[in-house]
């Protein structure tokens, strides 16, 4: 049997949010005997931890600023790094590892270098547009996690579709069930929570949510709004919800690893991105049993099919979004139907082993190319 391939996977932080997530989860799930896995990163955290207990190698690369001479020890440590572990492949998972890792790994003779869009560039900082616009075209291909990211690179940047790979995240479906359906303790004595597991960016669209809440709260009693995660957005939040009268039923969670115990505590899950790739927490959502309302923004209809398995609305429409609330609080069997037919969905499509197995088949048409275009998964209908 062929030794395993020495492949990294970079990302700035190994921290809270879905990229950081997904790269520590398919890091754990490539196939030992296959690839020897490798993570780099910025800065650490809990996935850190994560990935050193699994018995992954964690490079950190102390990286303050790419215009100081942080950015020249890292160039050295990360290349010195690759030629002595004779790293075949690097996949850089967001725009700042794209904008470092991408260019350095060609420098240093990496054979395969993958960078990722994982996000709309509308969120991307102007400053790093015309750099990725670099790596776009210096990257062996670029791995996308939804179809309309991959839409966008291919009409509007101009990308070849021969070089875009689709490859949906995944989901550890042993930690994200709908059993046991508790409530956390301070929600034991709500009627009805509704809730959102995010990080509190201005992206997210989290006044809007907050705003048809306030609505709803006026005609039902006992309805509680839990946030889960950290954010520049949560002191606006709480004055917004002072403002509108519903602090009391407000719960503010700091970002916390363990969200699945969060997610069963919640009977409507809402995700009110303004601009929004493929949302890890709306699939763990799904798969913790929730029934889901998402905004019609960027990849959420790739997961919600709209009255089939969840309800969606127009991006900032609060009144919209109220009457969708209204309705599943209202109607405790179209919730179970909704959350029913969402897990069954995250079950077939989107497990972290049907992530894993896309994600080995990107990684292997690039080691051993074989004629043709790489096969992309069908998208969800």
């Amino acid at each position: 049997m062929p030794d395993p391939i020495p492949v990294m996977l970079m990302t700035r932080e190994l921290g809270p949010g879905g990229t950081e997530r997904q790269l520590t989860e398919v890091a754990r799930a490539l196939d030992p005997s296959r690839f020897q896995v490798h993570v780099g990163c910025f800065h650490e955290g809990f996935r850190a931890d994560e990935l050193r207990l699994a018995g992954l190698p964690v490079l950190r690369l102390p990286v303050t600023s790419f215009v100081n001479s942080s950015a020249v020890t890292g160039v050295w440590r990360l290349g010195r790094y690759l030629r002595r572990h004779k790293i075949r492949l690097v996949h850089t998972f967001d725009t700042n590892l794209n904008c470092f890792g991408v260019p350095v790994a060609r420098a240093f003779g990496v054979p395969v270098v993958l960078s990722s869009r994982r996000f709309h560039r509308d969120l991307t900082p102007p400053r790093f547009l015309k750099l990725l616009r670099v790596t776009d075209r210096i990257a062996s291909g670029i791995v996308v996690n939804s179809e309309s990211v991959r839409r966008e690179l291919v009409q509007q940047e101009h990308v070849p579709a021969r070089r875009v790979h689709l490859c949906y995240n995944g989901i550890d479906l042993a930690k994200f069930n709908p059993d046991p359906r508790l409530r956390m303790p301070v929600l034991q004595d709500a009627s009805l929570v509704i809730g959102v597991v995010c990080l509190l960016r201005p992206e997210k669209g989290l006044q809007t949510l907050l705003r048809a809440f306030a609505q709803l709260s006026r005609l039902r009693e006992g309805v509680r709004l839990v946030f889960v995660g950290s954010g520049p957005e949560q002191p606006g939040l709480e004055t917004l919800a002072q403002e509108l009268g519903v602090r009391r039923q407000c719960v503010f969670q700091p970002t916390v690893s363990a969200v699945a115990p969060w997610l069963r505590s919640i009977d409507i899950f809402v995700l009110p991105s303004l601009s929004e790739a493929l949302s890890n927490s709306l699939m763990e959502a799904m798969a913790c049993g929730c029934a889901c309302i998402a905004s019609s923004a960027g990849g959420n209809p790739e997961l919600v099919r709209d009255n089939e398995t969840g309800l969606l609305f127009e991006p900032g429409n609060a009144p919209a979004l109220a009457e969708k609330l209204s309705l599943l609080a209202s109607n405790p069997l179209l919730r179970e139907r909704l959350a029913r037919a969402s897990l069954h969905a995250i079950q077939a499509r989107f497990s972290l082993e049907a992530s894993a197995a896309r994600m080995r088949e990107i990684y292997d048409s690039h080691l051993r190319p074989a004629p043709g275009q790489i096969p992309q998964p069908d998208a969800p209908r």
